[in-house]
């Protein structure tokens, strides 16, 4: 997962360290669980489904890990926009910017490799928040996704 804003990294380490930091800052409370979902989430370079996140901190564990433990993690990682969730194929991704507060996602999706980019397209957020309220309507969140080949993908084919 990588985005377009520039400046940054985008490695799962650096990831981490910015989400301790936003965490910290914020005052939240980063659980060991929800630092290991996040962990998982940030170091698979394709969206990964909330099943596979529960086998996975399964295997990293001592004992048994309950579905729903998984799924509050994964509400909080969301709820405070450190992973978002690929509404179309039911999988989360790392936000590469987790300190950035409320902000709408678009994201290129490759249809082939499942490589996905955050794109860094506040104009389009904006004209979608002024569209809903032409229509008396209070967006809370949207996500823009789409699908196509990536270059690598595109130049092999």
């Amino acid at each position: 997962m990588h985005c377009t804003h520039p400046g940054h990294e985008h490695g799962s380490e650096a990831l981490l360290a910015r989400l301790e930091s936003a965490c910290s800052e914020r005052g939240l409370r980063l659980t060991p669980l929800r630092r290991r979902v996040f962990e998982l989430v940030a170091g698979d370079r394709r969206p990964v489904k909330a099943y596979d996140l529960l086998q996975r901190v399964k295997l990293g564990e001592d004992g048994p890990v309950a579905p729903p433990t998984v799924y509050r993690a994964l509400d909080f990682l969301m709820g405070h926009g450190f992973v978002h969730r690929l509404e179309s194929l039911n999988a989360y991704v790392p936000c590469p910017h987790p300190e950035a507060e409320g902000h709408g996602s678009q994201f290129l999706i490759c249809e082939h490799c499942m490589e996905t980019v955050e794109l860094d397209v506040g104009e389009v957020a904006e004209r979608l928040r002024a569209q809903a309220r032409t229509q008396g309507f209070v967006a809370r969140r949207h996500v823009v996704e789409v699908y196509g080949l990536c270059q690598r993908c595109a130049g092999a084919q």
